[in-house]
């Protein structure tokens, strides 16, 4: 048989496209993905305790987009939640992202936006145009709350000086003057009412979509006939790390069941001056489980090498450099569709990465001449 489209990878970018060929142009998808599961990186699974957990690190949904809303409704109903966080340092629970509440934390008495503001502009340090992520933070609020709350976690996180790193990457935390304390700002902030995995199911059950999970693209390329491949693996694995491997940071994860209904008082703890691991997640809080006993995760950072998985691409001059060589040849290979995280190396959400898979869909149905 010779499949329309071979797509590799069950995850957003994966199962979107799939869907979207499937049911609106009738073609044939064959999705293969080497883990024994589908959604990727979003996959979940009810743990022996019965409490609903995400494998691979918390999955925040969360878009200010309401075609991408629209779409993913169709397979699945919402538990609406705004994700809350704390940090801890100094030995006591902080507010964060930094807000007026954490300001007053610091203080030890009610204050105002107005002299919060005052503050932060004596805080400061002026860096018209901040370069690196050390750089854009104490140009927000200081060095004090820098060095409390970003500097070591981004130490612990890249295992770099938070100056080798992109402005970017301290600068998507929101720095606020009123009492929103919501970790993301985005207008839509839900999980999916039974979970990821069950909504990959459905996207997924279209009869002219065929799935085989445990399957390795470069085991099996030679004998999967199609017309035209969307890949979105690695871009180096595809080209075979033809200019050496594009670095990333892995993660661990070390999950905790407790027996007792809950184990911290928000969803997310960060723990950016204490212990080895980045942060504790308890889901619980987000799903709103009703359960006796509560599962916690610890997250610890890890270099990449073999057998982990690539969770962050590095985000410096460097890692730019060597993946632009890659992109150079992804934008020559004929009959490929690049899609997704991994293919791209960018850090994207996932309302990002479904936002991109429906443009390539678009692209896709109608030829490009």
């Amino acid at each position: 048989m010779t499949w329309d489209y071979l797509i590799v990878g069950a995850g957003f970018a994966g199962a979107v496209l799939a869907e979207r060929l499937a049911s609106q142009c009738g073609a044939t998808c064959l999705v293969i993905d080497r883990r024994p599961h589908l959604g990727g990186n979003a996959h979940d699974h009810y743990d022996a305790a019965g409490v609903l957990v995400h494998d691979y690190g918390p999955h925040y949904f969360r878009t200010n987009s309401d075609r991408i809303v629209e779409y993913l409704s169709q397979f699945t109903e919402w538990h609406a939640v705004e994700y809350k966080i704390l940090s801890w340092t100094h030995g006591r629970f902080w507010q964060f992202p930094i807000n007026l509440n954490t300001f007053e934390q610091l203080l030890g008495r009610p204050s105002t936006s107005e002299e919060m503001e005052r503050t932060l502009a004596e805080w400061r340090v002026p860096i018209a145009e901040p370069h690196n992520s050390e750089e854009v933070i104490v140009s927000q609020v200081g060095t004090r709350l820098y060095e409390m709350f970003f500097q070591n976690y981004t130490r612990k996180q890249w295992r770099r000086d938070p100056r080798e790193l992109d402005a970017s990457v301290c600068g998507r935390i929101p720095i606020r003057l009123n009492r929103d304390d919501r970790y993301l700002s985005e207008k839509f902030q839900a999980l999916p009412r039974d979970g990821y995995t069950a909504m990959f199911r459905k996207i997924l059950a279209h009869p002219k979509i065929e799935v085989r999970l445990g399957t390795d693209y470069r085991e099996v390329r030679a004998q999967l006939a199609h017309r035209h491949l969307i890949f979105t693996g690695p871009l180096d694995e595809y080209f075979e790390h033809r200019f050496g491997p594009l670095p990333y940071r892995s993660l661990r994860f070390e999950p905790e069941t407790l027996a007792q209904e809950y184990f911290q008082p928000a969803m997310q703890v960060n723990y950016p001056n204490d212990h080895d691991f980045t942060r504790i997640v308890e889901l619980k809080h987000a799903t709103g489980q009703r359960l006796s006993v509560t599962t916690i995760v610890r997250e610890y950072p890890e270099d990449f090498g073999p057998g982990k998985e690539p969770y962050y691409p590095i985000p410096a001059p460097e890692a730019r450099a060597l993946y632009q060589r890659y992109a150079d040849l992804a934008a020559a290979e004929a009959g490929v569709s690049f899609v997704g995280r991994l293919a791209t190396y960018r850090y994207y959400n996932m309302d990002q990465v479904v936002g991109m898979a429906l443009a390539e869909f678009e692209k896709l149905r109608v030829p490009q001449t």
